[in-house]
């Protein structure tokens, strides 16, 4: 029992199952063997049967007889709970009209068995919907309970996480949660994220670094400034992203639905019709009301209306294992078509930060990288800061900076002048230089207007990108990449990555207008994925038909514009997501053709009188355990599948 992690309700649940089995076996066997029927003599014989039979089918059957009750008050008649009682009801009523009428009683057993095995199925639904659930409900327990709020004066004061305000102080201590999104300020300490990227490995930060909401702070105390808000935070929109993906129904489920509300109805006109006139014409009504009877049982759709939306509730737990959020089934659905993927370059292929990647000379590579590092000291800039951090020393000061706009920058100290940018500054400057090759953005070098060397800036390519561009493409998937960056640098990722096709030099509006082009040029079923980060590319993410958005550094108006939410900035959950959608949508067609097929078989079978109730029994409660069964096959390890 411990294995099976069950809820204290589907223990009790399960305990009154096994109780009512036991006596139902007992009493089965005994009415086998001694004929319960032919203990007591007379017109009352049905009667020690019918209390004994009766006992059991309490014990297992009063919440089915109570929701049908409630639903027919509530005007909710033709449902599962609907069909169970009129069967079964039906059931013993026939037996007790053969006990009166003095013919071999039938009915008791059978009636007491569909409800015995229902509540089989039905706990076979709850415990599997309790084990998807439970996939998702862990991320449930990232919601922090409290923050340690830094008072003036340094005091400590345990709050409330949503009472607490941007720009205040919080104090996380080794063992806690991070209840709010921030930057260290000090202290340096080891993160576990796995609750919100699904990354086993734990995450070092120190002062400068941002944290977020939702990780659990392992080793070290650390002091943070809060950046957001509760209620902007990751955690509160993550949980509010989780919470909301039930209401988003796929067109299977819908369909399902709609079938139920038709179908219900026209099998109970269909079992009357089979009970009133057959009988009519035989005047045999006993046999012809335990068809009907029997083909109300075969009939319940219990099998697809809870297989459907299990199978997509699994797909959608196990996703969230992994660290990927779909706000909705009809997403995953959707994700099953997918055949176009078009990506963001910064940030999403490419990390969005500039490393130094050559340096020419060479030989010299020092001394350049010194020389730049001294004119850029006090640069925010980017390709600045990639300067300081190759060359990760002090630099001499004393050196008097200018800024030339769109240039670079002229250092001078004494005799000595550093001239430190791209073409422009040397050619301004009337300095000789040899025009650099490469891919990036190139950094000129001179000393008293003599060229010394370059330094080589490319935004560094993701180490997933290439592997995720290439298994998109074995699974026939079309990819193009959509940037605001030039032509050659554009050009070069391309080429690197394998993507097939690519825009440069865009506008926001402009990969909006590429987004409409594609949209117009699919067929029917395509779907046509956009995969960004930044605040952007919240238009396109909108205008697509699945918006993928990089959750752990994407913007807020990213997140909440997209329909599926990587948590950890990992393209591999592209790859991931399309196979636990091919699984679930897999299993999804296999529960209804196997449900209709055996359903449509037993029907016929029952309606001829060649299979009893048992066998309906067995086709109805047996479809539904094996459907939820091969359901619950969605949810499983897909660990080594993501290590590849």
């Amino acid at each position: 029992m411990k294995n099976l992690q069950l809820s204290k309700k589907d223990k009790r649940h399960l305990f009154r199952i096994v109780i009512a089995l036991i006596l139902f076996a007992a009493i089965f066997t005994a009415d086998k063997i001694a004929v319960l029927g032919d203990v007591l003599e007379g017109a009352e014989a049905w009667m020690l049967p019918f209390g004994l039979y009766l006992a059991v089918y309490l014990l297992i059957g009063y919440d089915v007889l109570w929701r049908a009750l409630r639903n027919i008050l509530h005007g909710q008649i033709f449902d599962e709970n609907f069909l169970m009682c009129v069967a079964t009801l039906g059931a013993f009523s026939l037996a007790i009209y053969r006990g009166v009428t003095g013919q071999p009683i039938e009915g008791f057993d059978e009636a007491c068995a569909v409800l015995l095995f229902y509540q089989v199925g039905e706990w076979f639904q709850s415990y599997a919907t309790e084990k998807s659930r439970r996939s998702i409900t862990e991320l449930m327990d990232i919601r922090p309970d409290s923050a340690n709020l830094v008072l003036e004066g340094g005091a400590v004061e345990t709050v409330d996480p949503s009472t607490v305000q941007t720009g205040d102080t919080i104090l996380v201590n080794p063992g806690e949660r991070i209840p709010l999104d921030g930057i260290v300020l000090s202290g340096a300490s080891t993160l576990d994220t796995k609750a919100l990227t699904g990354e086993s490995m734990p995450r070092e930060v120190a002062a400068g670094e941002e944290v977020i909401s939702g990780c659990v702070n392992l080793t070290s105390q650390i002091r943070v400034r809060v950046t957001k808000d509760f209620y902007a935070s990751t955690v509160s929109k993550i949980l509010e992203l989780v919470e909301n993906a039930s209401a988003q129904k796929s067109k299977a489920e819908n369909f399902i639905t709609k079938f139920a509300k038709y179908y219900t109805p026209s099998v109970c006109a269909v079992a009357l019709l089979l009970a009133v006139i057959p009988g009519m014409i035989t005047a045999d009504f006993s046999t012809w009301v335990y068809r009907a009877l029997s083909f109300l049982v075969v009939s319940c759709p219990c099998a697809l209306v809870i297989s459907i939306p299990l199978s997509f509730f699994a797909g959608i737990g196990a996703a969230s294992r992994y660290g990927i959020l779909m706000k909705g089934s009809n997403y995953l659905e959707q994700f099953y078509r997918a055949n176009t993927f078009v990506f963001d370059k910064t940030g999403t292929l490419t990390k969005g930060n500039f490393a130094v990647t050559k340096i020419v000379p060479e030989s010299d590579a020092e001394t350049v990288l010194r020389y730049a590092a001294i004119a850029e000291r006090d640069s925010d800039h980017p390709i600045a800061r990639s300067i300081a951090v190759r060359y990760g020393r002090e630099t001499e000061s004393g050196y008097v900076l200018t800024n030339v706009a769109g240039a670079g920058v002229i250092a001078r100290k004494g005799s000595e002048t550093i001239f430190c940018g791209n073409e422009k500054l040397m050619e301004q400057n009337g300095i000789e230089f040899v025009k650099a090759e490469g891919f990036g953005t190139t950094v000129y070098v001179a000393v008293n207007e003599k060229c010394i060397g370059t330094i080589l800036i490319s935004d560094e390519i993701k180490s997933e990108s290439a592997q995720v561009i290439g298994e998109l493409r074995s699974m026939g998937c079309r990819t193009v990449m959509l940037t605001g960056d030039n032509p050659k640098t554009a050009a070069k990722v391309a080429e690197d990555l394998g993507v097939a096709e690519y825009k440069a030099s865009l506008l926001p509006q402009n990969k909006v207008e590429e987004i409409e082009r594609l949209l117009r040029q699919k067929k029917r079923r395509d779907t046509v994925c956009f995969v960004g980060d930044g605040i952007n590319d919240a238009p396109v993410l909108m205008r697509s038909d699945i918006g993928i958005a990089m959750g752990g550094a994407g913007s807020d108006a990213a997140i909440e514009a997209a329909d599926i939410v990587l948590m950890k900035d990992d393209l591999k959950g592209l790859t991931l997501a399309k196979k636990i959608a091919k699984k679930t949508m897999a299993i999804v067609m296999q529960n209804i053709v196997f449900s209709i097929a055996v359903k449509a078989v037993i029907l016929l079978l029952s309606a001829f009188g060649i299979a009893n109730m048992w066998v309906a029994v067995f086709g109805d409660v047996g479809v539904a355990v094996l459907a939820i069964l091969n359901a619950m096959r969605v949810n499983s390890n897909y660990a080594k599948k993501r290590k590849e």
